[in-house]
């Protein structure tokens, strides 16, 4: 008789263990920062990853004023947003919106490598972007990543 056990595990609320992530986004693509980030949210990297819970970490990203964005694509790049009133579609190139806010790059790329349900929501609120070097999670002691 065969001992292994052919169960699937799947993790409770109390077996999951949060942790806090520091990454520095200075210099870093955009794009390889953000799966990371997402990669870690979703908390693959954990051997108790369960798909339709929250297991991942806390994400803190800072500099996400100096993200680099690679070829020509910080005044080619163009983000679409709609009203949903007719003709209300407006553009908004990566400059424009490095200036406006800094830390909607690393937001939005990252939010759209989340699920789009309830989860990729609730995942959304494990992540916190500032655009300088400081942030207030220094009592939650986090700990830095390389990419």
């Amino acid at each position: 008789m065969n001992t292994i056990s052919n169960k699937t595990y799947s993790a409770k609320p109390g077996d999951i263990d949060k942790k806090w992530i520091l990454f520095d986004a200075e210099d870093q693509p955009l794009g390889r920062l953000s799966s990371r980030i997402a990669s870690i949210l979703r908390g693959k990297h954990k051997p108790e990853f369960t798909p339709h819970m929250d297991t991942g970490d806390n994400v803190i990203v800072i500099n996400a004023d100096k993200v680099k964005l690679t070829g020509k694509k910080m005044s080619d790049k163009n983000y679409f947003k709609h009203s949903g009133y007719t003709g209300s579609e407006s553009f908004t190139t990566a400059a424009e919106m490095l200036e406006k806010d800094p830390t909607s790059l690393v937001t939005i790329a990252v939010r759209g490598m989340l699920p789009k349900n309830r989860l990729g929501r609730k995942l959304q609120t494990n992540l916190r972007v500032y655009a300088g070097p400081v942030h207030p999670h220094t009592a939650q002691e986090p700990e830095k990543l390389e990419l």
